[in-house]
């Protein structure tokens, strides 16, 4: 797929779990798990889904995963698999080194979604993945991500990303941005403060990366929403203001959560929003 001067491709970083309840707030089991069934620890399938952009001048990677340096206690918890998907893998499979990545757009700085923006070198130092890329985030959430809530602290994990600001490789944004001619950045802030969605338009195309405010499409459903937002009602808002216009004007939406689903439409029914024609960028 193609959206402007870019080519679209997916990256697959890993699996991993979390419970089902977390993921689904106030909504009871009976109904969650019709569509997302727990194993013995209440815990649902979840992946964690890059998105690759590359035009003539440009490699761009939006979020990257969990990364290879948690510890074993940690990848427990969160039931982490790399067996099948790694960041580095998909990346080589894509004829893609790390040192060509040329940018890297981070939604937000939770550990799932920046873990992968460092990792251990042979040393067991801790260096960047992508030394050469200057890495995109919201000023306003780096902040948040230096000094976080007792609430939600145990999402930012510092190692992940201090040394993008030491090796002089962050860039900050102050609110609603456009990256370049095709790319735009949303601000949301339900799920964290200044969570970025990454828009991506053209005259025939637009597609949403919608990061954790539609983690995957059983969230589409507005009383959906993760017991991880710090500002649910907030959620709700940003989702009906979403909606609407991704209903209105056809766009494709992006999943970075969503184990089954890589992409789909929303069209407006008499029993509410529903999602149609999943597709995937690249065919396997």
């Amino acid at each position: 797929m193609k959206i402007g001067n870019y080519e679209l491709h997916t990256v697959q970083t890993g699996l991993f779990k979390l419970d089902g309840g977390a993921m689904f707030g106030v909504v009871p089991k009976p109904l969650w798990s019709k569509t997302n069934p727990a194993d013995e620890k209440n815990r649902i399938d979840m992946c964690m889904r890059s998105l690759l952009l590359i035009s003539e001048s440009k490699k761009i990677l939006v979020d990257n995963g969990v990364g290879r340096k948690m510890s074993a206690k940690l990848n427990e918890i969160y039931g982490v698999d790399h067996s099948v998907y790694t960041l580095e893998g998909e990346l080589e499979k894509l004829g893609i080194k790390p040192e060509e990545i040329t940018d890297v757009i981070l939604t937000h700085l939770h550990f799932d979604h920046a873990g992968g923006s460092t990792k251990l070198d042979k040393n067991n130092e801790l260096v960047l993945t992508f030394p050469n890329a200057v890495h995109h985030l919201q000023k306003r959430h780096w902040e948040w991500g230096q000094n976080p809530s007792e609430r939600d602290k145990a999402s930012f994990m510092p190692e992940n990303y201090n040394l993008i600001k030491e090796k002089g490789m962050l860039k900050l944004y102050d609110g609603e941005s456009k990256f370049d001619e095709v790319i735009s950045l949303h601000t949301v802030s339900g799920h964290t403060p200044f969570m970025q969605l990454l828009k991506l338009q053209d005259q025939n195309n637009t597609m949403l990366y919608t990061a954790d405010l539609f983690p995957m499409t059983s969230h589409i459903p507005l009383p959906y929403i993760m017991g991880y937002d710090l500002y649910p009602l907030t959620t709700l808002e940003e989702k009906k203001k979403f909606e609407s216009q991704i209903v209105k004007d056809n766009w494709l939406l992006y999943f970075e959560h969503d184990a089954f689903t890589e992409t789909c439409r929303l069209e407006q029914t008499e029993r509410g929003i529903k999602v149609i024609e999943k597709m995937e960028l690249n065919k396997r």
